[in-house]
């Protein structure tokens, strides 16, 4: 386990120097051929063909791979390996072969995903596939060094194993030439007539200095020549008192609701919330109904008023926010209301003087 931790942190660190080299141009597709050595850490106690308590480990190998990137992405290739497998607890070695076929994934020109089967000729064959990661740095643009790590899956033999290749390998084709570029005539030079500041909108800022081109005439300007804006801000307010035990609205505020549903429909974008309220004569939570009642039909008045039903809230604080909390019959008349407050702030234009 210590050889697998240490061949993949190789691998990991020649993968990281590689994504930090310098670009350059590589290529993006083409035929190549490519040796390699190969290190294969296999743990097999029960192989098929083989005497009866034979334990294959680790492998060192060598092979030839040919392939071709159809594009920026994709790479297909073949691989062929020969194998000197270490015959655990003894001097000896067992020869083997491994061939099979892959397809490479290229994140970016440096780092590459594998994923493959292959065909294992030991005692017996079998097979198994492959994952892996690899890193691919070019010395020149024919000439790359190569390294992966790779993780083997036995599909007919219950096998988990473990290989790292590094190796050297020529892509074919040559080394696309720069486009010779001319040079640029040499600028005709117009001599230089002066002529006075132009403003075009007349607005009083030249049109060097001005950002905001066609400014209409009606707006005053800043130093920019774009228009001017100040905020500009209205607002509205509602009190609408009720008698004892009673929602109904009387007719005396339905001008007062209108003036509501007018500065509502001058500011299309505004919602009201209608507060509902009690005296504290009697049950608190009969009371609670009761300013909500009140709330909602004055919401009914502004509704019939044109206002839609959508912009309305309404809350009933039964006698929760008292504005008198004497027990006289002024102070319980002061208590019996629904109140609202709208405020708006609009950003309108600076007319020009």
């Amino acid at each position: 386990m210590k050889i697998k931790s240490l061949s993949a942190a190789i691998v990991l660190a020649f993968a990281t120097q590689g994504v930090m080299a310098d670009e350059q141009t590589n290529p993006q597709e083409g035929l190549h051929i490519g040796v390699f050595g190969d290190y294969f850490w296999a743990d097999w106690d029960r192989i098929d063909g083989a005497p009866v308590g034979t334990e294959i480990g680790e492998s060192f190998g060598s092979g030839v791979e040919v392939g071709y990137r159809f594009n920026e992405y994709w790479t297909a290739r073949l691989e062929f390996a020969a194998l000197e497998l270490d015959i655990e607890n003894t001097d000896n070695h067992k020869t083997g072969e491994r061939y099979g076929a892959d397809v490479l994934y290229h994140f970016n020109d440096t780092v590459y995903g594998v994923v493959g089967a292959k065909k294992f000729d030991v005692y017996n064959d079998f097979n198994a596939a492959n994952l892996g990661v690899g890193f691919r740095h070019h010395l020149t643009y024919n000439w790359a060094a190569y390294g992966e790590a790779n993780y083997y899956e036995g599909l007919n033999q219950n096998h988990s194993d473990f290989g790292l290749k590094l190796g050297l390998s020529y892509h074919f084709g040559d080394k696309p030439q720069p486009k010779k570029v001319e040079p640029a005539p040499e600028p005709v030079v117009a001599p230089v007539v002066k002529e006075e500041p132009k403003d075009s909108d007349k607005d009083g800022v030249i049109d060097a200095r001005d950002n905001c081109a066609n400014t209409p005439m009606t707006d005053a300007v800043d130093e920019n020549g774009c228009t001017r804006y100040m905020e500009k801000g209205d607002k509205v307010s509602l009190l609408v008192r009720f008698p004892h035990d009673n929602s109904d609205v009387n007719q005396r505020y339905f001008d007062d609701i209108q003036e509501v549903a007018d500065f509502m429909k001058e500011y299309p974008k505004t919602t009201v919330l209608l507060e509902g309220h009690a005296s504290a004569v009697g049950d608190a939570a009969y009371n609670k109904t009761l300013s909500k009642k009140r709330a909602d039909h004055v919401a009914n008045q502004l509704i019939d008023d044109g206002i839609a039903e959508s912009r309305i809230n309404t809350v009933g604080f039964g006698e929760e926010r008292l504005l008198n909390d004497a027990n006289t019959a002024q102070a319980h008349a002061q208590n019996r209301r629904v109140e609202a407050h709208i405020s708006v702030t609009e950003r309108v234009k600076v007319n020009r003087n």
